[in-house]
């Protein structure tokens, strides 16, 4: 059984795969957090909660008992306003002005399966037998105010998700200021705070520091979850590493604004609270209205990061990615952006395509420049219509003389934006994100449109509709180029502007459940300046993501290293560029290029016309190679040996799930005079079995492999030099 509800003590003991997480209901009102750690058969409070008079941490009711205050007990979804001085989950106003409220458990079901977050995106089982969900039900006497604490555990995962329900149950108007999907409090501060840092084209960088006294905190307010921060933290005991030590792991199932923080008290308490931003964010909730939260993703590793970011692999490419490419190998495409930009035309396209297909590539992608007038980036967001002075035949003529080369036929489209010079702006300037009497901010030349308004979502879903329906499409790169200002809507009235970035969201969730329910059959790639909005709201709907805009196979080291912390390789888009590279302007060879684009899902990003023969016969290598390989590094298990953010070496490898097959990718960014001969130890390999190394026909035990190592070949020089070994069972 995977929930169980002691009613004698009123203790619920949530077991997930390996992970026991434990609470209990104190004087029948306060939802007290007692554990979460290594699963245990049975809990018998041997850290039992000890109760002293803390001095200025005061007592939530009249009582001589001076010793019992919510500003030491370890909660589960804390308020603001009764003895508790740290952060609260969330905070309401009432009609009196008054932000007090005071929740009492009051019941609580436990059912088999996971319900779905209507509007939302959230994991999901297949089986109710797959999981199940506790329901407790939490209720403020005074305001009427009902909030509904979902948690979900997972037969086979250490996996735990958490949300929250608000329904007003009063009989007055009341005001979220605050909904936080989830906390948790910590009775020690023992912990590293890690995330995941970083810029435009420089996304997804670990960064690692001790907890201390106060609060640290990740969050967004860009109207996405952003290059800046990802939705995704993690405690760590200190010491853990990739193989060893304890982690706690938490990723917010969103893609817009955020907060995820870590708070340690006076006491070295340690509360981490994760949801929707609450600045600029209010919630009107009429009499008998509700607010659902997003979902929290809570992984529990005893066996290090290595393992937290397995689960999560497995966990998001089974159980949040849907439709037929959940489990299908991803094509290899060529996307002809940093070949033409916006100067192309039918033929220079067809030619581009030609080659491709000689060179065994599968899908072709026009990017930015086929509709409207657009031909720089000032003008004809919103006009999805073809350009035919670029495509005079049509753009269902151009996809079908793609596929009549044997490739597939992909496109672009930015349907969040909208250019001031457009005609959809013209015939609707109120359709943007805007204030009254404010200029309204661009970025790249464009406005944002108002997805929490119904029209406009109907609008653009009726446009990107048409194309989809009549042009044979098997791919689609979802783009969105700015962040949001001004963020106000006129459909919405004073009261309300401040719900418009959620609302937003949820519009955008609706417009992306219809257009990609409705075509099963393409892949959908989201994208947001690269890698600005990769989290696990958009893989709900489109199950992979453009990981950067930067193609620096030196950058991308970092970068995917960084990503494959939290998702899943299947998810991440790696192309090979031109050089010098259009972002860093540094030369790399074709070879290094190709094995940092192989270890994530491959293609090309270049004018393949321009290409020398010497460079053809690599990409065609390259191709045939990554089509050997492409199952197990995209639905493998990945294990990380060596980290670009320690040292001058990367290394990364690939093990398919039988543990009979794998590949080492080995990466040197700068040569050193006089360095040590190098070994690499891989882990994963079963060390009952012996493995060929397919380069050299040596044959080596797992047991040797893993503990003595491999060589790095001595014959590697120069700068920026890479390795692959490919191991098979024998």
């Amino acid at each position: 059984m995977g929930i169980q509800f002691d009613s004698q003590n009123k203790v619920f003991h949530l077991k997930a795969k390996n992970t026991s997480y434990v609470m209990q209901v104190l004087q029948d009102k306060y939802l007290t957090h007692l554990y979460w750690g290594q699963r245990v058969k049975a809990y018998n409070h041997s850290n039992q909660l000890q109760f002293v008079d803390r001095g200025f941490s005061g007592n939530p009711y009249p009582s001589k008992d001076r010793t019992f205050s919510l500003d030491t007990l370890p909660q589960e979804y804390p308020q603001y306003g009764n003895t508790d001085f740290r952060k609260p989950s969330y905070q309401i106003q009432l009609k009196n002005g008054s932000t007090v409220s005071d929740l009492a458990y009051q019941s609580h079901t436990i059912r088999k399966g996971k319900p779905p977050l209507i509007g939302l995106p959230a994991t999901y089982v297949e089986n109710e037998n797959e999981a199940e969900t506790l329901e407790i039900v939490m209720k403020d006497s005074v305001s009427g105010l009902k909030v509904i604490l979902q948690y979900t555990v997972f037969e086979q995962f250490n996996v735990i998700t958490r949300s929250t329900r608000f329904v007003n149950e009063g009989t007055e108007p009341l005001k979220l200021l605050s909904a936080l999907s989830m906390s948790i409090d910590f009775q020690d501060a023992e912990f590293d705070f890690l995330h995941l840092h970083g810029a435009h084209v420089k996304e997804r960088h670990i960064e690692r520091n001790s907890l201390r006294h106060g609060i640290q905190s990740i969050e967004s307010t860009r109207g996405a979850s952003s290059h800046q921060h990802n939705p995704f933290v993690a405690l760590l005991r200190k010491g853990t590493n990739e193989n060893t030590g304890e982690v706690y792991a938490f990723n917010f199932v969103y893609s817009g604004n955020f907060l995820a923080q870590a708070e340690v008290d006076q006491f070295r308490n340690t509360r981490v609270t994760v949801g929707i931003n609450p600045f600029d964010f209010s919630w009107k909730l009429e009499p008998g209205e509700t607010f659902q939260t997003p979902e929290v993703v809570l992984v529990y590793s005893s066996e290090g990061l290595g393992d937290m970011s397995r689960t999560f692999h497995d966990l998001y490419r089974t159980r949040l990615c849907r439709g037929i490419f959940r489990e299908k190998e991803r094509p290899i495409l060529i996307n002809n952006w940093e070949a033409t930009y916006f100067d192309f035309n039918a033929e220079k396209i067809l030619d581009i395509a030609s080659n491709s297909r000689e060179l065994g590539i599968e899908l072709f992608v026009l990017d930015d420049g086929w509709f409207g007038k657009r031909n720089d980036d000032t003008s004809s967001l919103g006009d999805w219509f073809v350009n035919r002075e670029k495509l005079p035949n049509n753009l269902d003529d151009l996809a079908h003389k793609v596929k009549d080369l044997g490739i597939e036929f992909g496109l672009w489209f930015e349907p969040e934006m909208i250019s001031r010079d457009s005609d959809l702006y013209r015939e609707h300037p109120d359709w943007c994100l805007h204030v009254p009497n404010r200029h309204g901010s661009e970025s790249r030349n464009q406005l944002v449109l108002d997805f929490s308004r119904d029209d406009v979502c109907e609008e653009i879903t009726r446009r990107v509709y048409d194309i989809l329906s009549t042009v044979p499409i098997s791919y689609v790169k979802w783009d969105m180029n700015r962040h949001m200002t001004e963020i106000g809507s006129s459909a919405l009235p004073w009261d309300r502007q401040r719900e418009t970035a959620h609302r937003y969201m949820l519009g955008l969730y609706k417009v992306m459940e219809t257009i990609t329910s409705s075509f099963p059959h393409i892949l959908f790639e989201s994208c947001s300046g690269g890698g600005g909005r990769f989290d696990p709201g958009m893989l709900y709907y489109m199950p992979q993501t453009w990981t950067s805009d930067n193609t620096d196979a030196i950058s991308r080291l970092k970068i995917q290293y960084g990503t494959s912390l939290v998702y899943p390789i299947s998810s991440m888009g790696a192309h090979v560029s031109d050089v010098p590279n259009h972002q860093v302007h540094r030369f790399t060879s074709l070879e290094i290029r190709g094995h940092t684009a192989m270890s994530g899902n491959f293609g090309y990003e270049l004018d393949l016309t321009k290409l020398s023969e010497k460079e053809k016969r690599t990409v065609k290598q390259q191709v045939v190679m990554y089509k050997e390989i492409r199952r197990l590094i995209q639905f493998g298990n990945l294990y990380r040996l060596l980290s670009p953010f320690e040292g001058n070496e990367t290394a990364w490898l690939f093990l398919n799930k039988e543990k009979t097959e794998a590949i080492v990718f080995y990466f040197r960014v700068l040569a050193e005079p006089n360095t040590p001969f190098s070994l690499l130890k891989l882990k994963g390999v079963d060390s009952n079995l012996k493995y060929r190394v397919l380069e050299t026909n040596q044959i080596y035990g797992g047991d040797e492999l893993a503990y003595v190592g491999l060589s790095i070949p001595a014959e590697l020089k120069g700068d920026f030099q890479s390795y692959v070994w490919r191991l098979k069972a024998i």
